[in-house]
């Protein structure tokens, strides 16, 4: 949680390629992955994440040639998927992983409602703004079976709500 414009797109962004690609910095004291992952981006639409998180990620959605030059290298993005009914907008990507295998990445909108977040295994979730928190914790099931995570970038538009509140109990900040 932090503040509006202060880069935590681009941060969650920077993380997730490090994760797809395995291209760990040195300094990286996070977890590290030695082989291919498979995780999902999100934020509150299709719109808005396709113009932040795949933007971001990839490149600019409506030049197709630009692909490759966000924070996923040209080189390791290996194929892609489009979402229907949304121009420019990709339904996943693969990237190569240092491992040699593919990681997986898919993009979703919470506006697709919970249920279309069920029944996969993931190794993280990024949810770029603030989800419900039904689908926070749909989230969080997704990653159990592999110890994995989920991140959230957002700024705290909607007040002290369920999800904020969570956090805000957890640091003991609330007390």
């Amino acid at each position: 949680m932090a503040g509006n414009q202060l880069g935590k797109t681009l941060a969650g962004a920077a993380e997730t390629a490090i994760h797809l690609t395995g291209l760990y910095p040195d300094w990286w004291r996070g977890r590290r992955f030695d082989r291919p992952v498979r995780g999902w981006a999100g934020s509150e639409t299709n719109e808005v994440t396709r113009d932040g998180v795949q933007r971001y990620l990839v490149g600019e959605p409506k030049n197709e040639q630009a692909w490759g030059t966000g924070w996923v290298p040209k080189a390791r993005l290996k194929d892609w998927t489009r979402r229907q009914g949304v121009p420019n907008a990709l339904d996943g990507i693969m990237v190569e992983h240092v491992s040699g295998g593919l990681s997986m990445l898919g993009f979703k909108s919470y506006d697709q409602g919970r249920t279309k977040w069920q029944g996969e295994t993931l190794d993280f979730v990024w949810l770029d703004e603030e989800p419900d928190h039904a689908l926070y914790m749909e989230a969080l099931t997704r990653t159990n079976a592999t110890h994995g995570f989920v991140f959230l970038t957002f700024t705290p538009l909607k007040g002290m709500s369920t999800t904020v509140d969570s956090f805000v109990q957890e640091c003991g900040l609330g007390e």
